[in-house]
């Protein structure tokens, strides 16, 4: 794999296509990367303890990282 953490990468295929971002944490194994601000997931996050709230959570999610090219 030729992407690593710390990257400035371009999204070059998808639903995200165009979007520029830095990486943040790559899956070799899996060959996929997590971008930052790029496939942005809204997960459902309850309260565990009484007095604490219930909120939507953004949570970035990998892409594979064919779908990524380093940016100079």
């Amino acid at each position: 794999m030729k992407i690593k953490k710390g990257d400035n990468v371009i999204v070059i295929a998808g639903s995200n296509k165009g979007k520029k971002g830095k990486i943040i944490k790559v899956f070799p194994a899996l060959n996929k990367v997590v971008v930052e601000g790029v496939n942005i997931v809204k997960k459902a996050h309850k309260k565990t303890k009484k007095g604490d709230v219930s909120q939507m959570v953004e949570i970035p999610m990998p892409i594979h990282a064919s779908n990524v090219s380093k940016k100079d």
